[in-house]
């Protein structure tokens, strides 16, 4: 049992020295469920070795599992409410990026890169939000051949110089709905517009299976499509300015008013964000399609 439990240990100690280059979500969910496996079942061990409890092997696992559970549902709670309370934006505002287009050098972003004009996408345009000072958002924007896909690829900065991209594909159609269909990997737990369709799978980390998803969705639909118009930066910005004004209505965000005495996330909101949190980091997936 000793050396099961430091296999698993080195197992996961190994597994964050990889994820500090690779920024992938999967290895990191992999990694949350190991670590709570190790604390559980190695404390239990800890407790029957030494004597300090009479209670059966599988109940110490199942008492540890629980406290690992409090202890990090109080860890996620307290960091909602500290991202409620500081200046960071929940939807910034983005601007044209002054170098085109902004990838990371690594192979497997250049790879993805490469696998974008091969599918016939050209690039639209570059953009990047400031989050703190000196610390960007970036994503770069495609159209496929007709301009019926907006294809934006999003770079997030992760700690240790780290970066987790993202992929979202929007189609827009006669009768005025929108189509998104994306793989973030961040929680967001607010409202989106009535005509807005999302499909939101974390999980789906190949861009191809995501073009092949997106196009499902509008097969099944049978909608007419129309071309994108719409200047990107304009469009994303106008994004940003709707949701974030719609959330305020439907009460997720707290009145500007009311932001400096209360944040920026209502009560109920950071409930949402918090179970969210849970879905992403222990099964892949946002809390509104489970």
């Amino acid at each position: 049992m000793l050396y099961i439990l430091y296999a698993a240990m080195f197992l996961s100690l190994t597994l964050v020295q990889i994820n500090r280059a690779k920024a992938s979500p999967i290895l990191a969910l992999i990694n949350r469920w190991l670590r709570w496996a190790v604390f559980a079942t190695g404390t239990a061990f800890l407790w029957s070795s030494f004597d300090l409890s009479g209670h059966p092997y599988w109940l110490l696992v199942l008492v540890f599992a629980l406290i690992w559970f409090l202890g990090e549902t109080l860890y996620n709670w307290m960091a909602v409410k500290a991202l409620s309370e500081s200046p960071l934006p929940l939807f910034p505002k983005y601007v044209l990026s002054e170098s085109g287009e902004e990838w990371p050098v690594q192979p497997r972003f250049q790879k993805v890169r490469y696998g974008i004009r091969q599918l016939g996408y050209t690039h639209a345009q570059s953009v990047r939000a400031q989050i703190v000072e000196g610390i960007y958002v970036r994503a770069s924007i495609y159209h496929d051949a007709r301009a019926e896909r907006r294809l934006q690829i999003t770079f997030l900065p992760r700690p240790n110089s780290a970066v987790m991209m993202c992929a979202s594909i929007s189609s827009l159609t006669l009768d005025g709905h929108r189509y998104v269909t994306d793989n973030v990997f961040l929680p967001y737990a607010g409202f989106y517009p009535e005509n807005w369709l999302v499909d939101r799978t974390p999980w789906t980390r190949s861009l191809i299976k995501l073009l092949a998803r997106h196009n499902a969705r509008l097969a099944r639909a049978n909608e007419a499509l129309t071309p994108w118009t719409t200047d990107p930066l304009d469009d994303l910005n106008t994004q940003q300015r709707d949701l974030e004004q719609l959330n305020t209505q439907l009460g997720f965000l707290t009145p500007h008013a009311q932001r400096e005495e209360h944040g920026k996330v209502t009560p109920a909101g950071r409930y949402r964000v918090w179970k969210e949190v849970w879905t992403l980091n222990y099964l892949g997936r946002s809390a509104r399609y489970l």
